[in-house]
């Protein structure tokens, strides 16, 4: 159904090929468009996205163990917020 393409990366210019399996993969996840950059220059660009951005964490109760945790999404009040250990061990439950 699918045949490996290959094409140009918008940043370096350098030829890439696009495999059968990777298109396959863009079409199971509804992806339409096709990559416009290689793998390398891909790679290259989401580690400046992230560079020097330090997640932010905040600081909460756990609301099964009562122990500190800390969480990378500020806190809502009224809803529960686990510990990483308690959030495993329900996970677990289900």
């Amino acid at each position: 159904m699918y045949e490996d393409k290959t094409l140009q990366c918008r940043d370096c210019g350098a030829d890439f090929v696009f495999t059968a399996g990777e298109q396959e993969f863009y079409a199971s996840r509804g992806f339409t468009n096709e990559p416009s950059r290689c793998p390398s220059c891909r790679q290259a660009r989401k580690n400046s996205r992230n560079e020097g951005q330090q997640r932010e964490m905040f600081e909460t109760v756990c609301a099964e163990c009562g122990q500190t945790a800390y969480v990378p999404f500020r806190p809502t009040e009224g809803r529960p917020v686990y510990c990483r250990d308690c959030y495993a061990a329900q996970n677990n439950r289900r």
